[in-house]
């Protein structure tokens, strides 16, 4: 068990690479580690791993042991279009004991009941596609259920699944699994990268990543080089870039059906869809190097550069095309956030710019003088955005009906608001004090009269689906609320939610 004041510790990625390293205080939680691997990659989403452990944003830096050397393995998530917002039409809650409650659509992973004695102790890691759920266990195993052709089955590569997985991707309808000699298993739909037979030598050995877009998989290999699969048309076949993506490849990004990679130069190489992004010569001039982050929606690829200029390709309408906004966008912008046909860049001055569809959120003018200043944060639903500023209020614009208006709980949204989740048409608010402010299409959750006195305090995380929403409280239980069918109503397994809840999606 760690001791001491401070615990020394070095968060390095499977390719040997040092996220971060130095000291932090033994009375800290792990959360503080997580917040160091994102200042590193903004926007992205990771697992912490020491061994084989899992160490989630709740774990005691005090109960890290670190006989066996102070390495932290960072393992980076898919980072594509197809996770923002959250899909999916049913719920997974992993308890501290490792076991896993689900509810939702029963054809789309909300019945787990087939592979139940699976998931009674050991889940540390969930990965969602459309239809199906994969877990993976603290002995690298995974475990499946759901729609059987699309992900939910994987009796067929089973024998590859029973130890050393250290990471699981999604596309919309199968799923790959990286392990930790760097070899990658696939199963679930093969036109959507269920089958990686085509490629399968070049998975054996050295995968340090896996993206997926809807019908494509992208994998980096620890020299540098990329390897695809899945729907050819669609981002799964690169062979017009190959010489390209032979090394350097740090990050890859996806639209709907196009990636984008970034390489340690700061260059970016595209494929895929044309009209989502996957050709983006008319801007080729732009992406040769200096590039330093890469957001998606889509149809669109925005590119944020070292001088803090932004490049947009892709379907124009829809994001792709920034000039009606090019000035605001030759400097200071240090992060993108995409709803699903439009673009928010926030300043380093605050403020923020939006381009793309009007209807999407593309156009901010009717909340313009609100949004000169004092962003530190921007979420965006299908058709809205919601902004929070630094004193703790909230800005909201894109489709009124479908979130972009908050004038019905605007008294509550003037102060403390430190979280915003999203499913399709609504937003829920997390405040300091705990509580949740709901607003956007009823039936997707923006309505939450029904559980508004659990809703009051004590909430520490919200999650959001297609439709409805799961809150864990600080004594870890979960309220849900939205579309019934599809994860607002938990009361088939309110037992198993009760306490003990650390994770859901």
């Amino acid at each position: 068990m760690a001791a001491g004041s401070e615990i020394y510790l070095e968060l390095v990625e499977l390719s040997g690479h040092v996220v971060a390293k130095g000291a932090w205080s033994a009375t800290l939680r792990a959360n503080c580690l997580y917040q160091s691997a994102h200042l590193a990659k903004p926007g992205r989403r990771c697992r912490l791993l020491q061994d084989t452990w899992e160490i989630t944003p709740f774990t005691p830096l005090a109960a890290l042991d670190l006989s066996s050397g102070t390495c932290i393995q960072v393992v980076w998530l898919s980072s594509s279009a197809a996770d923002t917002p959250s899909r999916g039409h049913a719920f997974v809650a992993i308890k501290a004991n490792g076991s896993v409650a689900t509810w939702g659509r029963a054809d789309y992973g909300g019945d787990s009941s087939e592979v139940a004695p699976l998931l009674t102790e050991g889940v540390v890691q969930i990965c969602g596609n459309q239809r199906a759920f994969a877990a993976i266990k603290a002995s690298g195993s995974v475990v499946t259920w759901g729609d059987a052709a699309y992900g939910g089955n994987s009796l067929d590569v089973a024998a590859l699944l029973t130890e050393g997985v250290v990471q699981v991707c999604g596309t919309q309808l199968a799923f790959a699994a990286m392990k930790a000699n760097g070899s990658v298993v696939t199963w679930g739909a093969a036109g959507y990268g269920g089958s990686s037979s085509a490629i399968a030598p070049l998975l054996t050995e050295g995968v340090v990543q896996v993206c997926g877009a809807k019908l494509a998989f992208a994998a980096i290999k620890a020299n540098g080089s990329v390897v695809t699969w899945g729907d050819a048309d669609d981002g799964g076949n690169s062979s017009a870039v190959a010489p390209l993506l032979t090394e350097g490849v740090v990050q890859i990004c996806g639209t709907q059906l196009a990636f984008a990679a970034m390489k340690a130069n700061g260059s970016v190489v595209t494929w895929g869809d044309a009209a989502y992004g996957g050709n983006s010569s008319e801007v080729a001039a732009l992406l040769t190097e200096g590039v330093v982050q890469i957001s998606g929606t889509n149809f669109a690829f925005a590119a944020i550069k070292a001088n803090g200029s932004v490049v947009t390709w892709g379907a124009a309408g829809d994001g792709g095309s920034s000039l009606e906004v090019a000035p605001l966008l030759t400097e200071g912008v240090v992060q993108v956030c995409g709803t699903s046909l439009a673009f928010a860049a926030i300043k380093a001055n605050g403020s923020v710019v939006t381009w793309g569809d009007a209807a999407y959120g593309g156009n901010s003018s009717a909340v313009a003088a609100l949004l000169t200043e004092g962003v530190v944060q921007v979420c965006g639903s299908q058709h809205a955005f919601a902004a929070i500023k630094a004193n703790g209020s909230v800005v909201t614009w894109g489709d009124a009906a479908y979130c972009g208006s908050s004038s019905e709980v605007a008294p509550l949204l003037t102060e403390g608001v430190v979280q915003i989740s999203a499913t399709n048409f609504a937003f829920a608010a997390m405040k300091a004090n705990g509580s949740v402010v709901t607003w956007g299409d009823a039936g997707y959750g923006g309505n939450s009269s029904e559980v508004a006195p659990l809703l009051i305090e004590g909430v520490v995380q919200v999650c959001g689906k297609d439709s409805a929403f799961a809150a864990i409280k600080a004594n870890g239980s979960v309220v849900t609320w939205g579309d019934a069918a599809n994860g607002g109503n938990s009361s088939a397994v309110a037992a198993l939610l009760t306490e003990g809840v650390v994770q859901v999606c």
